[in-house]
């Protein structure tokens, strides 16, 4: 039963399936068997079946509150044994490229910050009483853990990284070849995408397009991606005790292109890059 005494809208042990907003969910949908839809606070809940597995699939909404928010939700509401996200996302590890789809050990919010004073032209320190600032800084910005607590651990917590679950990651390192696009609506790579399992992923609420950021962001948190998402839905999965896993695919460089920012033109590519390799996990998970 809920532990918020929401009415459950299903009782089929399901895989919540989740993707930010509407481009990311196109594939999926046209994939899905069986649907039938519910809705709670105006978003849409859809039951059915992907690659043979029982699931509820939804928009968990744009930036790390409504990620918060409908993934909470959704388990309230649904009988969610595990939680994969599809989506996009800016590459940070200069290796990598647009179209390639990254599935991360563990995600971190890298914008949860402290301000810091100036207290000398060009420092920044923090209060003397604030012992959990120990990562490098930005300038006057100073990242924290977050205060976190779950059933199996009532006591409050600090925790920077959320891991993903190692069974889940496993089988998305047992994945065969996946035909990635790399061309759509006349556009196309320079390279040819493929899946890289590993590295870090971090998730804030700003839309990152900002090279020297980028390049302190992979130096700092070894990220190979950043989203607005999927730290916080793997938060949720933490306090509820819930497996999670997440497939983001490069839509652009998060600012370290050579040109203006990519995702306009490559958005379609790495969301369907993304449920294609999410599609095969599904297959794949036994």
């Amino acid at each position: 039963m809920s532990t918020t005494g929401a009415v459950r809208l299903d009782e089929t042990p399901r895989i919540a399936v989740i993707t930010a907003f509407q481009p990311e969910i196109v594939l999926l949908s046209q994939r899905l068997q069986g649907a039938k839809r519910y809705s709670v606070n105006g978003n849409d809940f859809t039951t059915g079946t992907l690659e043979g597995k029982p699931v509820v699939l939804f928009l968990s909404g744009i930036s790390m509150t409504n990620a918060t928010m409908n993934t909470q939700v959704a388990l309230d509401r649904f009988k969610v044994s595990h939680i994969v996200f599809s989506g996009i996302a800016g590459g940070v590890n200069p290796a990598l490229h647009i179209g390639d789809v990254t599935v991360p050990v563990q995600w971190g919010q890298y914008l949860e910050v402290l301000m810091a004073r100036e207290t000398a032209p060009g420092t920044y320190s923090p209060p003397p009483w604030m012992k959990d600032v120990t990562m490098p800084a930005f300038g006057m910005m100073h990242p924290r853990p977050v205060e976190v607590r779950s059933a199996a651990q009532p006591d409050i917590v600090r925790k920077f990284w959320f891991e993903v679950d190692p069974q889940m990651l496993a089988v998305a390192r047992s994945i065969g070849n996946v035909e990635l696009a790399n061309c759509a609506a006349g556009k196309c790579l320079t390279t040819q995408p493929r899946l890289v399992v590993g590295g870090n992923g971090v998730s804030g609420q700003a839309f990152m397009d900002n090279r020297a950021y980028r390049e302190y962001v992979f130096k700092n948190f070894q990220a190979n991606t950043l989203d607005m998402e999927t730290a916080a839905v793997g938060m949720v999965a933490y306090s509820n005790g819930v497996p999670y896993l997440a497939f983001r695919s490069l839509s652009d460089l998060a600012g370290g292109g050579s040109e203006e920012n990519e995702m306009g033109t490559f958005m379609g590519i790495a969301a369907d890059n993304s449920a294609k390799v999410m599609l095969a996990f599904l297959a794949a998970w036994k």
